[in-house]
């Protein structure tokens, strides 16, 4: 699903579905995969002009493309990349809104990392370097990834903290596409992943496992099906009356608990090795999972 709202960035989207012929080849779509030539004779078009409506999908965020080879040649397939698209309206405020500073923190611009087998990352387009050798993660392509994986261990990110001195932090909220690790893919598969904010443990939530049950809405065609295809989108939020996992106490870490850096803060996504369930991790990003988004880290403030 795609959560859409008012802001501009949408309106790739909303031109994507503004033409009767792309609201067509997404019917089309909803059948079947199908090659440009195939759209192109089927709603008697040529191709030139079917490619320029499958580049609107594909901005929008409704479809996605991959170079196929097949019968002796090469064909650019077309896929659906979202199931629904859910759109929220701006909701009239009972109390004025609320001044926050926000970061979208790609997948693969992690500063540190201590990461063990299975292991590995992915731009959209291809796995970089090899599976299951920790080198891989200092590849400077790795600020490409989309997804990362690993089975215990790390990865830490650096986020600019825009709060001045002269304001006051009321909140931080953190959003992200977040699941287990297991060799291909198990339902059954816990792990206890541990967050923390400038070195201050948040709590830890036990992701119930490695999804597979059908492939994510996002996740490229040349993605096996035979491992992790989606997570959970988890959202914490560090308040004045503790930390919150999606609505439930995580623990009672407040706002005053967090050390403050005056040009950072830094998020660490853990495993421990002596956890209780040691079932590695996925982060999923944009291109990759159920959700096209990168970790969002928010900081609210008056």
């Amino acid at each position: 699903m795609i959560y859409a709202t008012t802001e501009r960035k949408w309106l790739p989207l909303y031109e994507a579905l503004a033409s009767e012929v792309r609201l067509h080849i997404l019917e089309l779509l909803a059948v079947q995969e199908m090659n440009v030539k195939d759209l192109a004779a089927t709603l008697g078009l040529s191709s030139a002009i079917v490619t320029m409506h499958v580049k609107k999908l594909e901005a929008g965020g409704l479809i996605r493309t991959a170079l196929v080879r097949k019968q002796g040649g090469t064909h650019k397939i077309c896929t659906l990349a979202a199931d629904s698209v859910h759109l929220q309206l701006p909701q009239q405020q009972s109390e004025p809104q609320r001044t926050f500073d926000e970061v979208s923190v790609p997948i693969g611009h992690y500063t540190r990392f201590e990461v063990q087998p299975t292991c590995g990352l992915a731009t959209a387009d291809h796995v970089i370097g090899q599976y299951d050798d920790p080198r891989y993660f200092l590849e400077p392509e790795r600020m490409h990834a989309k997804i990362l994986w690993f089975g215990s261990g790390f990865v830490e990110y650096r986020i600019p903290n825009y709060v001045l001195p002269s304001q006051t932090l009321e909140e931080i909220e953190i959003s992200l596409e977040i699941g287990s690790e297991a060799p291909g893919v198990a339902e059954d598969w816990p792990s206890d992943i541990h967050f923390y904010v400038n070195d201050t443990l948040l709590g830890y939530w036990t992701s119930p496992g490695d999804s597979g049950q059908g492939r994510g809405l996002l996740t490229p065609a040349w993605w096996p099906d035979s491992i992790n295809q989606y997570g959970w989108l988890k959202v914490i939020r560090i308040t004045e009356q503790g930390t919150f996992l999606d609505g439930q106490r995580l623990s009672e870490v407040t706002i005053k608990d967090i050390r403050m850096s005056r040009n950072e803060w830094t998020l660490r996504l853990e495993v421990p090795a002596d956890a209780a369930h040691v079932g590695g991790l996925t982060l999923y990003g944009e291109s990759f999972g159920n959700y096209n988004r990168d970790i969002v880290f928010r900081t609210y403030r008056r």
